[in-house]
């Protein structure tokens, strides 16, 4: 039993538009972790959010005419303070261990997605969704292999980050029952560039115009891959593109190797394979029964 496509789905397109976006993603990645030492992870993700709200500007009349509720300041307060914790994590978890491993853990957020559903917004969770998420749990197991090997600090921050954005991911989920997609990504981008201030300003360092160059083009690349991924799934259905994202640990691994000399781990490629096939399996399951989605679309990295 296979989900039926919809009669305008290009499913050509939206694969090459997702093989698009996670390349950005991918390079996005390598870009941040090329700023190793030399700006501190808070202060270089601050600056990141801070040029990317350059790319709200389109969307400016849309985001001031939207009519808001108490209800969603606080759920866009909440979220944004959720956020920049998980951001600030994940800027510091880039610049502490494998690119692969970084790819390979962030495809755990949307598992913890799909436990907050069940747990909070009411979805029910089936036999056969509870064996995915078990699946996924153990390839997280294979990739850390703790007792085997050291578990550092950026192994915890990335489990932190996938934690963190899940949750915020579900926040999202609330709020665009009521709001367009548009005024809710534009009000993320408010919200952690401002709830970054005081820690950003706490490591405060003056900036170099190569850096700031750096992290203009991280913008871009992160502005960029979000627009191919729309475009992606405009053309084709979740369980047509999803699985093409498995390619960003493939090319994480190999410019890891390539650009900063990273060993190639097995246990990293076989942990996020067990990862990426629970999640694409939510999604086939999701599809085929023509069930309302949780689960997030796209696995591909949200800075």
């Amino acid at each position: 039993m296979t989900p039926d496509l919809p009669p305008d789905a290009r499913p050509v397109a939206g694969i090459l538009w997702m093989l698009a976006a996670g390349l950005c993603f991918v390079v996005m990645t390598a870009l941040v972790k090329s700023m190793g030492q030399g700006m501190h992870p808070i202060q270089s993700a601050f600056l990141r959010y801070l040029f990317g709200i350059v790319f709200l500007l389109p969307a400016l009349r849309q985001i001031l005419s939207a009519r808001l509720t108490r209800r969603h300041w606080t759920i866009f307060g909440v979220r944004g303070a959720i956020h920049s914790v998980g951001v600030m994590l994940w800027f510091f978890a880039m610049t502490q261990i494998p690119l692969a491993e970084v790819t390979a853990m962030n495809y755990l957020t949307p598992v913890y997605v799909s436990l907050g559903a069940a747990l909070f917004l009411g979805e029910k969770l089936a036999a056969r969704r509870i064996t995915a998420i078990f699946v996924a749990l153990i390839g997280a197991a294979i990739i850390l292999r703790p007792g085997f090997r050291e578990v550092s600090p950026g192994h915890l921050a990335m489990l932190g980050t996938t934690l963190t954005l899940g949750g915020s991911y579900l926040l999202a989920k609330v709020a665009v029952d009521d709001l367009s997609p548009a005024v809710v990504v534009a009000h993320l981008s408010v919200w952690v560039t401002v709830a970054m201030i005081p820690f950003a300003v706490a490591v405060w360092q003056t900036p170099t115009w190569h850096q700031v160059a750096v992290l203009f083009t991280i913008a871009c690349f992160a502005t960029a891959g979000h627009y191919f991924m729309t475009l992606a799934l405009k053309a084709a259905p979740v369980a047509v593109t999803q699985p093409v994202t498995f390619l960003q640990l493939i090319w994480a691994t190999l410019l890891g190797a390539l650009v900063f000399g990273e060993g190639i781990d097995p246990w990293v490629i076989a942990g996020g394979t067990l990862i990426l096939a629970s999640v694409s399996f939510i999604t086939w399951r999701e599809a085929v029964l023509k069930r309302r989605q949780i689960t997030p679309p796209s696995i591909a990295p949200k800075l």
